[in-house]
């Protein structure tokens, strides 16, 4: 179920560094080198495969910006805050 706006800016304050960018998510993050940074993305791949939600990704040499929206509930869910929450810990 798509999220209101209000429930959307409740849901970021619950999370660092993420910000609300053209009806998505978006986060940058940022490591030593490009190996780190593919790490990062290869240890989200069975984290991503097992919620079924699967974020935009681009990378760029040490910066893995990451963005999150359901697309079939055309907007914001919690589930990708749920995932977002998850992202942040691995």
């Amino acid at each position: 179920m798509k999220l209101t706006e209000k429930e959307v800016f409740d849901h970021l304050r619950n999370l660092n560094g993420w910000a609300l960018d053209k009806g998505q998510i978006h986060k940058d993050f940022i490591f030593k080198d490009f190996m780190e940074a593919i790490k990062f993305v290869n240890r989200g791949v069975p984290l991503v495969e097992t919620m079924d939600h699967h974020p935009d990704i681009d990378i760029r040499y040490n910066k893995v910006s990451l963005s999150l929206m359901t697309h079939s509930a055309g907007g914001l869910t919690e589930k990708d805050f749920k995932l977002a929450a998850a992202l942040d810990a691995l």
